[in-house]
């Protein structure tokens, strides 16, 4: 009488069998060596077995053909359940998919393009829960915002998460204290004439630059940024223009000229 085990051996020997059905599917120049034998199941009077065969098309380096095979107690021939193409370990695949909105960098954004804020954003808070920026030093300020908010004011604002990763942004960027500008700079922001002082939690940190002739005109930058053109640099002696000679006044007349 036949059993499982042997259901499991007729599976596992019918590599002619799968190679015969994934020819019939697919290009023969397509399909490689028989690389091995996957058990799926193995129960009385039945067996699922995937063979595996190499893939030589052509960009799917590392790939391989998967064909499983049922073999069932009393039945001659076994049944070829399933033919599929998948990645082995060392299969060139494509990159995780990433959302449009995560794909989108600064500066990607084009002229008429829209970029909605999701209802969940964790970087905006309503400003009726949270409050605004205090503008003012008072006790009441914040209470006077979120009655202004309630009417016709800003419907959110920034979260202390939202807070945290902007300052974390500005900071790590060429405005920032590590760009090579600012480790050559001879004076910090925090000491520059230019520097706009802005309001809110960030004021201690950052600022805005309003030097026309800076790198960094109308952008936001930490107080320990810095560059050349701080309005305390001065020159050097030996990098300063030389003076003019002192002037010479001609007192030769052309007779005497024409005598020469």
């Amino acid at each position: 009488m036949p059993t499982a085990t042997s259901a499991l051996d007729q599976a596992l020997s019918a590599v002619d069998d799968a190679r015969a059905a994934l020819v019939g599917d697919v290009d023969p120049a397509d399909v490689g060596e028989h690389l091995g034998s996957i058990t799926e199941d193995d129960v009385v009077g039945a067996a699922v077995v995937t063979h595996l065969f190499a893939c030589t098309r052509a960009g799917y380096v590392g790939w391989r053909w998967s064909v499983t095979v049922v073999a069932v107690e009393g039945e001659s021939a076994v049944t070829v359940d399933e033919l599929v193409l998948i990645p082995g370990d060392e299969a060139i695949v494509a990159p995780a998919w990433v959302p449009y909105r995560e794909r989108i960098k600064p500066g990607d954004l084009s002229p008429g393009d829209l970029l909605p804020v999701s209802d969940d954003d964790p970087r905006l808070v309503p400003t009726y829960a949270f409050g605004d920026d205090p503008l003012d030093a008072d006790a009441k300020a914040q209470i006077r915002e979120v009655a202004k908010d309630l009417g016709l004011g800003r419907v959110r604002t920034l979260s202390p998460f939202g807070v945290d990763a902007a300052a974390e942004r500005w900071y790590l960027s060429d405005h920032g204290p590590r760009s090579p500008l600012a480790q050559s700079a001879p004076h910090h922001c925090h000491s520059c004439g230019f520097l706009l002082r802005i309001a809110g939690h960030l004021a201690p940190s950052f600022g805005v630059c309003a030097n026309g002739d800076a790198n960094d005109d109308g952008r936001v930058v930490s107080m320990d940024h810095g560059c050349g053109a701080h309005s305390e640099v001065r020159l050097a002696k030996k990098h300063e223009p030389r003076p003019l000679p002192d002037p010479i006044f001609d007192t030769i007349t052309p007779d005497e000229l024409e005598a020469l």
